[in-house]
């Protein structure tokens, strides 16, 4: 397999599902962290590697090592596997994925800009998800019963448990803090807004069809997808929060052994559960309109990175991230109608967020 994004949480994980099950390693490609792709390179043995800068090339311990978004391309066309696991962050991953259905691979995907930009020009029969929302629907959606609705479960993030009136003068370190884990600076961000969870309905919207999708805050993440049956039953998909497990199925199609250990309800104990308000998390007003005109994520996606970009360099507020993202959300109102539209727009919504007073 191919493996992008091989030293995030994503690709670390996968490394592991790949040495648990002896799966051979073609091309790894990673940022920056050098040291830790360096331990993969001698661990999995890749026949090619590709890096952000070349500044690291010379760092790596590998004799055909190439750098830059068109070296990932490149990669995918020349190589033989038969999948790509996707695991970038942001709306980069989005050529990659496409490269990849072009050169009819199969795709592991966790980067959602793929699906919330450019779901409209994908084709999800190449596609197996790897978040463990999206897989939890996949793995209850077995049965024939008719669906009245599809439920994901988001952990609240960083000020799930805040005073309201707080969160407007929030610093970028206390969006970092996670109640319920560490992971990268962008998806912990969107997790504290709400951004992520907009995104993985967004993302199950373009997965599973046209339907009624929600989402709700479960605060110890044990339950990651729930479907609401026309019958007026309710399933639930129960896991720890290791990512191990959708990957597993994403890449092999099947896990006829233990990948984690139950989760033992006595232990729990109890669940909590709770409402996503508009006035925590003011991104929550688009959902309904979002989810009614999908192919609109581009313009979402867009300002949600390049506000966050603002965010982080200290020019903007916190609240302001879902203030920016709305306004063009509303400024923006035309769908692109092919891919090359898509690469218009998200240019176009970029320069109108930044140009912002």
């Amino acid at each position: 397999m191919i493996v992008l994004g091989s030293t995030g949480s994503i690709g670390v994980n996968t490394l592991e599902i790949a040495k648990k099950f002896d799966l051979d390693i073609e091309v790894l490609v990673a940022g920056n962290n050098i040291d830790l792709l360096n331990q993969q390179i001698k661990r999995h043995r890749p026949v090619k590697v590709v890096v952000a800068d070349s500044v690291d090339i010379s760092t790596v311990d590998h004799h055909d090592v190439t750098q830059g978004d068109a070296a990932i391309l490149d990669a995918i066309e020349a190589s033989k596997s038969e999948l790509v696991v996707n695991a970038l962050v942001g709306f980069m991953g989005l050529r990659p994925t496409l490269k990849a259905i072009e050169c009819s691979k199969r795709v592991a995907l966790a980067n959602k800009e793929s699906l919330v930009a450019g779901g409209a020009f994908i084709d999800m029969s190449k596609i197996q998800p790897i978040d463990s929302e999206h897989f939890g629907l996949w793995y209850l959606n077995n049965t024939k019963r008719p669906i009245e609705r599809m439920l994901i479960t988001a952990s609240g993030g960083a000020f799930r448990d805040w005073p309201i009136e707080r969160i407007k003068n929030a610093t970028l370190q206390d969006a970092l803090n996670h109640p319920n884990w560490a992971m990268g600076q962008k998806i912990t961000i969107d997790s504290a807004s709400m951004m992520n969870k907009m995104f993985e309905l967004l993302e199950a919207r373009w997965l599973f069809g046209e339907g009624e999708y929600d989402a709700l805050i479960e605060t110890k993440s044990l339950i990651h997808a729930l479907i609401d049956y026309k019958d007026g039953s309710t399933t639930a998909h129960f896991a720890k929060a290791n990512m191990q497990l959708p990957i597993a199925y994403a890449v092999m199609g099947k896990a006829d052994e233990e990948i984690l250990k139950p989760v033992n309800l006595l232990e729990v104990g109890s669940l909590e559960f709770r409402e996503i308000t508009t006035d925590r998390y003011p991104i929550w007003q688009i959902r309904e309109e979002l989810l009614a005109n999908p192919k609109r994520g581009v313009v979402v996606n867009a300002a949600n990175e390049a506000a966050i970009e603002l965010f982080v360099e200290g020019k903007i507020g916190f609240l302001e991230i879902s203030k920016r993202v709305i306004d063009a959300f509303e400024h923006f109102r035309d769908e692109p109608q092919s891919i090359e539209d898509v690469f218009t727009l998200d240019a176009e919504v970029r320069s109108y967020i930044k140009a912002m007073q």
